[in-house]
């Protein structure tokens, strides 16, 4: 009985292993994907998100605000802040 309890032991580490795997790898694939949008935002900031400086007008800025907002609440997510402070 001994012998047995050891090798279901043996096979349930195996699974939980081959689990953290899995979720390692879908976790890396996705971070992959975050780093390629933050690079391409990056970008797209560095070049004034298309809207030439000497024509600006409310509606870039309102476009601009609502992408600001929703990188914040994605900033306050992580590092809990405002509303998800513990």
């Amino acid at each position: 009985m001994v012998r047995h309890a050891m090798r279901m032991t043996e096979t349930t580490m195996t699974k939980r292993e081959a689990n953290q795997q899995r979720s390692l790898d879908a976790f890396l694939a996705k971070k992959a994907e975050f780093d390629a949008l933050l690079a391409e935002l990056q970008q797209a900031s560095d070049d004034h998100f298309g809207a030439d400086p000497e024509a600006v007008l409310w509606g870039e800025t309102a476009w601009l605000a609502d992408a600001t907002a929703k990188l914040k609440e994605i900033a306050d997510q992580h590092f809990r802040r405002g509303e998800y402070a513990p």
